[in-house]
């Protein structure tokens, strides 16, 4: 059973459609990354699974129940929940606003200072609120969404004021929590650093869900280019020439050329044939990539050129006929070289 199931839901706030047949599902363990533009509808999902609204059509279940009904309120335990903006009373310190906390949520203040410590308070514990920095705040927050150990977290931005050394601490949390069984919604404008720690991604735009599923799912929906990275001493513009693709040197004896996920294995298998080449290396395309892609639903190279990656692209990419004989040109050259790399016993890479 998934923990959290929602099912064509819509949501309308007067005349505003702010959600428009939603699908999602979160399993025990899982991490999704719920992404979108200002308004998109991300923090009305949020809202929708801790039960403060109802949807105007559709199902939300979270632990197999609805979280407007009173049969949920057993549940209310199990959930943690960081906003993104958060707000304590300014007078208290550190402690006691989580000691408060933990009478409301009938959890014994003895956890209060485990917590302080995993989120690095402890030092500034017995200060006042009112002297702590956004970050500080930040990391109480976080310290007060984890009193009853949950089994769902939902997190709204929560490395907004972290600094670097913090933000890392916070995704190794995240990571021991999933591997622990709790299952975590996490919203954030920082895709680079997200990437890594989620399982499935989820992006909005206007209450719609443009793209859902694993990373992987997504660059197979996409299919944006991916890039071979290589170093070694080549002539470049003599590359470009016998392959019909358009190479970049990128410095330092490193180059670049970005592909479409079919060509991969033809392109690397050529230039594991090239005398001088050292090093062979790819990089999929990354999440911010893809969020671009199914926000803007702009053109790979349009893409690529908006993420600030390097911009490659075949040679007459718009003509298809010029394409498609460039691409038989390549595999020409590209089985040839290997059958000579063979019979020459050369090709390996380092």
């Amino acid at each position: 059973m998934s923990i959290i199931q929602l099912s064509q839901v819509q949501k309308h706030f007067d005349q505003l459609s702010v959600l428009k047949g939603v699908d999602l599902a979160l399993d025990k363990g899982q991490v999704l990354g719920l992404f979108g533009h200002n308004g998109a509808g991300k923090t009305t999902i949020m809202k929708l699974i801790l039960g403060l609204l109802k949807p105007d059509e559709g199902e939300v279940n979270v632990f197999g129940v609805d979280p407007t009904s009173s049969d949920f309120n057993h549940h209310r335990y199990q959930l943690g929940f960081l906003p993104e903006n958060v707000s304590f009373y300014q007078q208290l310190t550190g402690r006691e606003v989580l000691q408060f906390f933990a009478r409301l949520k009938k959890v014994s203040v003895s956890r209060c200072d485990e917590l302080l410590d995993q989120v690095g308070l402890q030092d500034a514990a017995l200060r006042r609120v009112k002297t702590y920095s956004k970050g500080m705040k930040q990391r109480l927050g976080l310290a007060q969404a984890l009193l009853t150990e949950p089994a769902l977290l939902l997190l709204d931005e929560p490395t907004v004021g972290l600094d670097p050394v913090a933000t890392q601490a916070f995704y190794q949390m995240v990571d021991e929590l999933c591997n622990k069984g709790c299952s975590i919604i996490l919203c954030s404008h920082v895709l680079p650093g997200v990437e890594k720690h989620i399982d499935k991604a989820a992006i909005l735009s206007e209450g719609q869900l443009r793209a859902y599923g694993s990373l992987e799912q997504l660059r197979e929906t996409a299919n944006l280019k991916t890039q071979v990275l290589f170093t070694g001493c080549f002539d470049i513009a003599e590359l470009s020439k016998k392959t019909d693709y358009v190479f970049n040197n990128v410095g330092d004896g490193s180059f670049s050329v970005a592909v479409k996920p079919e060509d991969k294995l033809k392109v690397m298998q050529y230039l594991m044939t090239q005398p001088g080449i050292r090093n062979l290396d790819t990089r999929p395309p990354g999440l911010e990539q893809l969020y671009r892609y199914f926000i803007d639903n702009e053109s790979v190279d349009n893409v690529n050129k908006v993420t600030g990656a390097s911009e490659f692209k075949f040679s007459n990419l718009n003509d298809k006929r010029a394409h498609n004989s460039g691409s038989q040109a390549f595999e020409r050259e590209a089985s040839t070289s290997y059958e000579r790399a063979n019979s020459d016993k050369q090709g390996v890479v380092k």
